[in-house]
């Protein structure tokens, strides 16, 4: 995982030099446990605690991420980045139901780890310390690119509304817990792919 930590060009924000492998390799390890960390559970996760299971120590957390803010909304970030950057990947892979639905995999889990720093990022967006992402309008492009491919296939109804379906997917992720088994959710994801799919009868061919 990875998210800008200036620019994509690897260059550190205070200097303008480029940001050594090693300082890179921190970097992404820090993220790396602290989706891990976000995601398993609701509680606020001590910083150092994520600096210890990085293998760093916590000055250097620090001088990537300044504040518990910076930490999660690189981390958000990157997480949406991947979401959004999944979706036209899955379908060079996938026929279009089948990537719709490892999709909604990828989105499931991005939003378990919203969940564990959703405190923080109502706070940040709140007071302006965290900048409000364009996260509904980019999670709903990059659905309305799957239905596409599936319309034009005809695995996926042409009659639906990428909003939609954005929604359906948030009222599942809302009525579930992050106690709820995969299994359950899964279920549920399920019936929403159910759902686009066109009526017997009407698939191309």
């Amino acid at each position: 995982m990875s998210a800008p930590e200036s620019s994509a060009t690897g260059r550190g924000a205070a200097s303008g030099r480029p940001v050594r492998a090693d300082a890179r390799r921190n970097r992404d390890r820090i993220l790396a446990v602290a989706r891990t960390a976000f995601a398993s559970t609701p509680e606020t996760v001590p910083l150092d605690a994520i600096a210890r299971e990085a293998g760093v120590g916590i000055g250097t957390l620090y001088r990537h991420f300044p504040t518990r803010e910076a930490l999660v909304e690189a981390l958000y970030a990157a997480e949406l980045d991947e979401v959004v950057s999944s979706a036209p990947a899955l379908l060079a892979d996938l026929p279009p139901e089948a990537a719709l639905r490892a999709w909604m995999d990828r989105y499931a889990a991005f939003f378990e780890v919203k969940r564990g720093m959703s405190a923080t990022l109502r706070a940040g967006w709140a007071s302006g310390s965290i900048a409000t992402p364009a996260t509904r309008e980019r999670i709903t492009a990059a659905i309305a690119e799957i239905l596409d491919s599936g319309a034009r296939s005809g695995s996926l109804r042409a009659d639906i509304e990428p909003e939609d379906v954005t929604l359906m997917l948030l009222g599942v992720f809302l009525a579930t817990t992050a106690g709820d088994a995969p299994q359950r959710v899964g279920q549920l994801l399920d019936l929403v792919v159910d759902a686009l799919r066109p009526p017997a009868g009407s698939r191309n061919g």
